[in-house]
């Protein structure tokens, strides 16, 4: 690689489309990126049975129904249009236009003649198989601009297997499959929800763009640069601090951000010169950020997009999913904080100068503690507020328990507004110190209330209170981290008594606009994803070809499980490479994650499900640093501007350092 591309280069190519052809094509890519937002908001919230009931027109209400459909429809566009193909990124050529519009109109064919398909299931006309041939050709090619070669490939092997599998006596004999005709395919692919359309899509649809969404939202507005800073302030200072900073953002941002990638690029454009400042080498302050980056996508309460496939393929609660992912996370962190700091032990480092009092490492610990109690305090006082309300307001406690978050926000909006702003600090500045903490916890101190409400929603559940779905927990907090985009600014420059209200209201509308293009563009590789797994889980359910595959690994293991794990893991790593974390653990869970509770019930062991989804889910999150293609290592190597491979075979021996942990969730889950 003779140049490392920018870090903002990465992430265009790999999350968000790097073309930029003119004003015309920029504007209707930003449009649809906005309308994508809005459709997502108004299909979860209860705006179209509202709608419905009051006008008396159901397309209002059908198009929840329909929603799977036109989520990939806004999919395949963006990924057409944003992701050039042969290098046009200046300008959209024709073929990119006819593909968008055809791959557009394969998805809405779906909605528009849903009746006509409806009374005719299994039937499929001509004009079915057409456009199903086309939506399936135009994924694999949206597929392949925004995710690479590695899942197309994927897909078409297996693709291969269900229209010539019928061909061989050997696949025959174990899975009784005698092949597939092209329309009896196609129709099982597109024309229903066995396919592309399945459960995969829907999660996508329903769950991981409202997650997506809040994250950008939260990041637009300020609540990233927040987060770095927080980190800087309390541990910038220890030995190595920026690089305990970085592990500890990293883990923050991560929380509320689907992308190894983008998190990479969101706290190492700060913390990897900083690293490098305090003497740190070029590959290892990367190293340091990627291996923290990438495990971001296991700390709850928002986990990567895997994590809510996982409540539809385990058939669990969120909050299940949560408990299994706590501990392993918040050990992986402090096994990368041990391993920062006796690094930084063996190199002699400092940290950072500060102003004011240094705080030592008792005091931090402590800080923790009582943010910890704090925060449980106001959750018990809270669910005591809404019981003693519940007799006086049944199902109707939400409305005061709104008010005091209302005025918890004002307050804290208020106090904040008492501090200066929190701007980006430049990293390669010729002076850095770490800021004081409390003007900057206080100075954004309320971005911390929208993720409340969805921790709260997430988790909390009395005799009078249940827990939201995890859709419906991601939409309140979305609305309200809407609130916060929108009001935070001109309302600290109501409080500070200036006259820039109307510019700082616009700053608000800005951000709120910016996250809403940023949630539709960083959900483009993931909707085409989870449409294009789709496809090798229905070809699992058309030919049963996890036999074949469980049969392989369980003769190659011996039937020994530990064997069989290392092999998933390894299978895991390989694919990881090439594939994003969410397709990466569609395709290892559903071809292994059978064997596995096989294997062990042979061995006279009862694998929980939730396990071993866990273990696939966790080193599926390793490869995004694994060498040679690990992309978060190439982003984190851009910004450093050290080696690559180096960078990522550092990175991952950060993390397989840590990588026992996944043992947990099969031998221990009810740590």
């Amino acid at each position: 690689m003779s140049e490392i591309r920018s870090a903002e280069d990465m992430v265009a190519e790999a999350d968000t489309g790097a073309r930029q052809a003119g004003p015309f094509a920029d504007t209707l890519i930003f449009a649809l990126c906005i309308t994508w937002s809005l459709f997502q908001l108004y299909i979860a919230s209860k705006l179209p049975g509202i709608l419905a009931q009051a006008t008396g027109i159901g397309i209002f209400a059908n198009i929840v129904a329909q929603a799977r459909f036109v989520h990939l429809a806004f999919a395949i566009a963006l990924a057409t249009l944003a992701f050039p193909m042969f290098g046009h990124r200046k300008s959209i050529p024709v073929y990119d236009w006819v593909l968008a519009l055809a791959g557009v109109a394969a998805c809405l064919y779906l909605v528009i003649f849903r009746f006509e398909i409806a009374d005719r299931p299994g039937l499929w006309s001509t004009t079915d198989i057409v456009m199903s041939g086309i939506g399936m050709t135009v994924l694999m090619i949206a597929v392949y601009r925004s995710l690479g070669l590695p899942l197309v490939i994927i897909a078409s092997l297996f693709l291969s297997l269900a229209f010539f599998g019928g061909y061989s006596t050997w696949i025959g004999s174990i899975t009784n499959y005698g092949g597939s005709s092209f329309s009896k395919a196609m129709g099982h692919y597109w024309m229903q929800t066995e396919g592309v359309f399945g459960v995969a899509l829907g999660v996508s649809t329903s769950m991981i763009f409202l997650f997506v969404l809040f994250g950008a939202l939260l990041e637009k507005a300020g609540g990233g640069n927040w987060f770095i800073k927080v980190a800087i302030s309390l541990l910038g200072t220890l030995r190595g601090g920026p690089a305990k900073a970085a592990v500890l953002s990293s883990m923050m941002t991560g929380m509320i951000s689907g992308s190894s990638i983008a998190n990479t690029v969101t706290t190492g454009t700060f913390t990897i010169p900083l690293m490098k400042r305090i003497g740190f080498s070029s590959e290892k302050s990367g190293a340091v950020e990627v291996a923290s980056s990438t495990n971001g996508q296991l700390t709850p309460p928002v986990m990567g997009a895997a994590a809510f496939l996982m409540v539809e393929y385990v058939n669990i609660p969120y909050i299940e999913v949560i408990k299994h992912a706590f501990l392993p996370a918040v050990i992986s962190y402090i096994a990368l904080l041990y391993i920062v700091h006796l690094e930084s032990l063996k190199l002699r480092l400092e940290g950072l100068k500060k102003p004011g009092r240094h705080i030592g490492i008792l005091m931090i610990l402590i800080l923790f503690l009582t943010g910890f109690l704090f925060m449980a305090a106001i959750t018990f006082l809270l669910v005591l507020f809404r019981t003693a309300l519940e007799p006086m307001m049944p199902g109707a406690t939400v409305y005061p328990a709104l008010i005091l978050l209302l005025l918890a926000y004002l307050g804290l909006v208020y106090v904040a507004s008492k501090f200066p702003d929190l701007v980006v600090d430049d990293p390669n500045a010729k002076a850095v110190s770490a800021p004081r903490l409390t003007p900057t916890f206080f100075g954004g101190a309320y971005f911390a209330l929208p993720i409340f409400i969805l921790v709260w929603n997430l988790m909390v559940r009395t005799e009078h209170l249940d827990r939201l779905s995890p859709a419906l927990s991601a939409f309140w907090a979305t609305m309200a981290m809407i609130i916060v985009a929108l009001t935070h600014r001109p309302l600290k420059a109501i409080f500070r008594g200036e006259s820039e209200f109307a510019n700082q209201a616009v700053a608000g509308f800005q951000d709120f606009v910016n996250g809403l293009v940023s949630g539709a563009r960083n959900m483009i590789g993931i909707g085409v994803a989870t449409g294009a797994a789709g496809i090798i889980v229905g070809t699992i359910s058309l030919t049963g070809a996890h036999q074949i595959i469980g049969q392989v690994i369980e003769v190659i293991s011996g039937g020994n499980l530990i064997i069989l794990l290392v092999l998933v893991a390894v299978l895991s790593l390989i694919l990881g490479m090439g594939l994003p974390t969410t397709a990466n653990y569609i395709v290892v869970s559903s071809l292994m994650a059978p064997v596995i509770v096989s294997v062990g019930a042979q061995s006279g062991l009862i694998v929980p499900l939730i396990a071993v989804h866990m273990f696939v889910f966790y080193f599926g999150i390793l490869a995004d640093d694994t060498p040679p293609v690990g992309l978060a290592a190439y982003a984190a190597a851009a910004i450093s501007r050290g080696d690559p491979i180096k960078t990522g075979v550092q990175g991952f021996a950060y993390d397989i350092r840590t990588a026992l942990l996944p043992f947990m969730f099969i031998f221990n889950t009810d740590l």
